[in-house]
């Protein structure tokens, strides 16, 4: 599987998969005009990598300073996908939130994402 990189911008976050070690990075602030736009090519790229993906570890880091409603909708989204993957498929897929300890907002929205899933590793890490 090919690498994937999309430059952050001033309302989108930087969005870097290294196929090497099998590491999704999303960092940076997320409240895009249009989030289904910005995160449609980041979605189709998942739904390859996710169907070849065998008996490796697939980590996905989440740092975000920012995020507004519609980015919290396909975050949901997201981990509810990759909940399925791991409940029906058995994939090892780990997702870190990861923090600011300044920012208590963003660790609340990590925890209700934690309570929602039932079987995704979701791990809320404090930087």
């Amino acid at each position: 599987m090919e690498s994937l990189k999309i430059e952050a911008t001033k309302c989108t976050p930087e969005v870097t998969f290294n196929a090497e070690n099998n590491i999704l990075d999303i960092k940076g602030d997320s409240y895009p005009e249009n989030i289904a736009e910005f995160f449609s090519s980041v979605f189709t790229w998942l739904e390859e990598y996710l169907e070849q993906l065998k008996n490796q570890v697939f980590t996905i880091n989440i740092e975000l300073n920012y995020f507004n409603s519609s980015s919290s909708k396909l975050l949901l989204d997201l981990f509810e996908r990759l909940d399925e993957e791991v409940e029906k498929f058995d994939k090892n897929i780990i997702v870190n939130w990861i923090y600011d300890v300044d920012h208590d907002n963003i660790e609340e929205y990590g925890e209700e994402f934690q309570e929602d899933l039932k079987s995704l590793t979701f791990n809320l890490v404090q930087k």
